[in-house]
C-alpha cells in the first residue's frame, strides 16, 4: 500500500509544480477573469487546492479544529503557488517517511460542517489526491477557455513514464 501512496503523493507534487510553472507563465487578468466552474476563476481555485491539502494535514495531525490557512491579502498568486507546492511537498515527504502502518490508522476529524467523521488515513489520501486532480483539471479547461495553448499534461500515465 505504502508504494502505491509513494507514487500518488509524488505525481500530486509533481502535478502541480508544473501546472503552477503554466500558471505562473499567464496574465494575471486570466488568473482572476471568472470562467465559471467550482470556484469563480483559477486563482480561486488553486486557493481551494491549496487550503484542502493544510486542512487534511492538519486532521491528519490530530490538530482540533482545522482551518484554512490565511489566504494572501494582495491576491498574490506566487504567493498561493509556494504555499500549495510547500503543502504537496510536505505530503509527499510524509507518505515516503511513513509506515506501513499508518495507512490503516483510523482517525477522528470534524469536518467543516462540525459533524464527525472516522476514516482510514488511506481512504483519505485516496480522496486528497483525487479531489486535486479534479481541480487541476477544472483549471486546465479554464486556461482553455481563456485562449491559453501549451498546457501541459498533468494526467497520472504522462507523471509515471517520466520515472
Amino acid at each position: 500500500m505504502k508504494q502505491l501512496f509513494e507514487q500518488y503523493a509524488s505525481y500530486n507534487l509533481w502535478a502541480n509544480r508544473i501546472l503552477l510553472e503554466k500558471l505562473s507563465s499567464v496574465a494575471p487578468e486570466i488568473l482572476f477573469k471568472e470562467t465559471g466552474s467550482s470556484f469563480r476563476n483559477i486563482y480561486e481555485t488553486v486557493v481551494h487546492l491549496m487550503e484542502v491539502e493544510s486542512i487534511w494535514w492538519q486532521r491528519l495531525r490530530m490538530q482540533e479544529n482545522a482551518k484554512a490557512p490565511e489566504k494572501d491579502a494582495d491576491k498574490n498568486p506566487q504567493v498561493v503557488f509556494k504555499k500549495l507546492l510547500a503543502l504537496s511537498q510536505q505530503w509527499n515527504d510524509w507518505v515516503r517517511d511513513a509506515n506501513e502502518n499508518y495507512f490503516t490508522h483510523v482517525f477522528g476529524y470534524y469536518n467543516s460542517k462540525k459533524e464527525f467523521f472516522k476514516q482510514t488515513v488511506y481512504e483519505m489520501l485516496l480522496h486528497l489526491f483525487n479531489h486535486q486532480s479534479y481541480h487541476r483539471g477544472q483549471i486546465i479547461t479554464m486556461l482553455r477557455q481563456n485562449g491559453e495553448d501549451k498546457i501541459p499534461t498533468t494526467d497520472f500515465i504522462v507523471f509515471s513514464r517520466k520515472k
